[in-house]
């Protein structure tokens, strides 16, 4: 019987300069899905994957198409080695993409081209730049913090600005975003109260939280003058792992999760509820496999990598 498979898509934070370089050097699929990303933006993405230089790579509006086509050209390359092998991957139960992953898992399930995820990708990363002009935005990584001490954490940083929880990625490791000075007193409050690790991240922007209003709302016009079909497999939404069905949700989501928060440990209990016994990380690293092993609903399930297929996962064409 074929494992209950789900496919996850990370978001910026998984890039590389040469991420990719084995495959997109073996697989005419995967350069296929390059050429197709550099024509839509009319520039070469690719070279910049390749060669660098890393500080450009990193630039959000870089980072987050240069995620989303090297996810999907690995995908393309996975499919590629299943025919030649006479099989095929096994059709995911769920899809889920972390942050800016979901265009990435967009693309996966159907509901969009990869010409027009790659632009909106890259709009999307634009719009994060300026959003909330005038207040400065940041964001802090909060490891082994105790249970009892987020709320009090939380709201030392919020007597002092805007101050949200940003991301739950797995027991014991948050990420909070908001405000400078907001974020400056939550790390020092997380120390104080005996996290592991409190660091402010390297961005200049407060991704999922209300600084974002202004890219939500741009984000939302985007997507309504492009084609989105439904999904073919279900999505899970970033902020409550609720279902993503059809193409109104999904441009919901879209826009939504730029000011809404990530919910990894409700996504990945909302894939093992399903009986999902297999999570296939469809992107370069092993970013989201590292956060699902952490998460008890999870427990004894295989984690794999797109290049480790097909030859770990497959089915009878």
């Amino acid at each position: 019987m074929s494992p209950i498979t789900a496919w996850v898509f990370p978001g910026q934070g998984s890039q590389s300069v040469g991420m990719g370089a084995a495959v997109l050097a073996a697989s005419p699929a995967a350069r296929a899905v390059m050429a197709e990303a550099d024509e839509a933006l009319g520039e070469k993405l690719s070279r910049l994957i390749a060669e660098g230089p890393g500080e450009a790579l990193e630039r959000t509006e870089q980072a987050q198409p240069a995620i989303l086509a090297i996810s999907i050209a690995l995908l393309a390359a996975a499919r590629e080695r299943a025919a030649a092998a006479g099989t095929t991957l096994d059709i995911p139960e769920r899809i889920a993409g972390h942050s800016a992953g979901q265009y990435a898992a967009a693309v996966a399930a159907g509901s969009l081209s990869l010409a027009d995820a790659v632009r909106l990708s890259r709009r999307r990363g634009d719009l994060m730049q300026v959003s909330g002009g005038g207040r400065p935005g940041a964001m802090a990584a909060i490891l082994g913090l105790p249970e009892n001490a987020e709320d009090s954490v939380v709201n030392a940083g919020r007597a002092h600005g805007v101050l949200v929880l940003a991301n739950r990625n797995s027991p014991g490791q948050i990420v909070l975003s908001g405000e400078v000075d907001a974020i400056e007193r939550a790390v020092a409050a997380a120390t104080a109260a005996g996290a592991k690790r409190a660091v402010r991240l390297q961005v200049s922007i407060a991704s999922h939280s209300p600084l974002m209003i202004e890219a939500a709302e741009a984000m939302r016009a985007e997507l309504s003058a492009i084609t989105v079909n439904d999904p073919t497999t279900p999505m899970l939404a970033n902020a409550d792992a609720s279902l993503i069905t059809t193409a109104a949700e999904l441009r919901n989501e879209l826009s939504n999760h730029l000011t809404g928060g990530v919910d990894w440990i409700a996504a990945v209990n909302a894939m093992a509820a399903v009986g999902t016994t297999r999570y296939v990380e469809v992107g370069a690293g092993r970013v989201l496999t590292g956060l699902v092993k952490r998460i008890p609903s999870a427990e004894g399930a295989e984690l794999l990598s797109i290049d480790d297929l097909p030859a770990a996962a497959v089915v009878a064409a």
